[in-house]
């Protein structure tokens, strides 16, 4: 019995594509598509259009068969969901789902990360509902005051106009502090890739010399079975989480306004 195909179920419904959409742009019978996730195989003319269009590789949504023989295989292609141009065209809609779905952790690692809470401005309240459900929620900002920001914003070409943007960012994430389950800290480290991390899930926005995050591309990964790209990037979450510093507001001050 040919299995169904839950990776492209999956992906329709995260990018909030009806199977007779994807069947107009392929130009198929919609029955034809419900055939592929009852598990079968498209052309591979269609496999290109479909995978294209949902912005997913191809390899994700119809991998090849596995080899017999008893080498391993390498799985970090296969952890690679979707590529995105840049931060801004990922769909508020992943973000708010992926949030909403975490039921074990949460970690967002970023310098100022402003359009977070700004594209989202009950997301203070959102992480405060799935640490009440016992989802472990980590915050971790830049030091506005650190050598890291210092650096990253001359590079940018804004001066401390990214420190501002820090302290914009966290006034949102205040009333996390009380709350079990949520932490907010602080770091002074050479950020490569701003992380976002839900479960099983991580987008990961890496960094380009003097080009604001937002700028720059995004890749979304699922956790494979073996180690991974996912593993390298949640272990680089972790080491710097390990020698960032709690967030003290009362002591360091924030300011009341912001854009990233």
């Amino acid at each position: 019995m040919t299995p169904v195909n839950e990776r492209l179920h999956s992906v329709l419904a995260q990018r909030g594509v009806s199977p007779e959409s994807l069947a107009a742009l392929c130009e198929v019978d919609p029955k034809t598509v419900g055939r592929w996730l009852g598990g079968r195989v498209p052309h591979p003319r269609h496999r290109f259009r479909a995978a294209q269009h949902l912005r997913v590789e191809e390899s994700f949504l119809w991998p090849a068969p596995q080899p017999s023989a008893s080498k391993p295989a390498s799985v970090s292609g296969s952890e690679l969901i979707g590529t995105y141009e840049n931060r801004a065209t990922v769909p508020r809609d992943m973000w708010l789902t992926l949030l909403q779905e975490a039921r074990e952790q949460i970690g967002v690692l970023v310098f100022s990360g402003t359009f977070f809470a700004q594209s989202n401005p009950q997301v203070a309240q959102m992480l405060a509902e799935r640490a009440a459900d016992g989802v472990r929620v980590r915050l971790c900002f830049g030091d506005p005051g650190g050598q890291a920001v210092a650096i990253r914003g001359r590079e940018e070409g804004i001066g401390d106009t990214l420190a501002a943007k820090i302290r914009a960012s966290l006034t949102y994430y205040r009333p996390l502090l009380p709350k079990a389950g949520c932490e907010v800290r602080l770091h002074d480290t050479t950020l490569y890739t701003s992380l976002f991390r839900y479960d099983d899930h991580l987008l990961v926005n890496p960094h380009v010399w003097g080009r604001p995050a937002s700028a720059n591309p995004l890749l979304h990964l699922k956790k494979a079975d073996s180690a991974g790209w996912f593993d390298n990037y949640a272990q680089s979450f972790e080491a710097v989480w390990a020698t960032a510093r709690p967030w003290t507001p009362d002591q360091e001050g924030t300011a009341a306004h912001g854009q990233d």
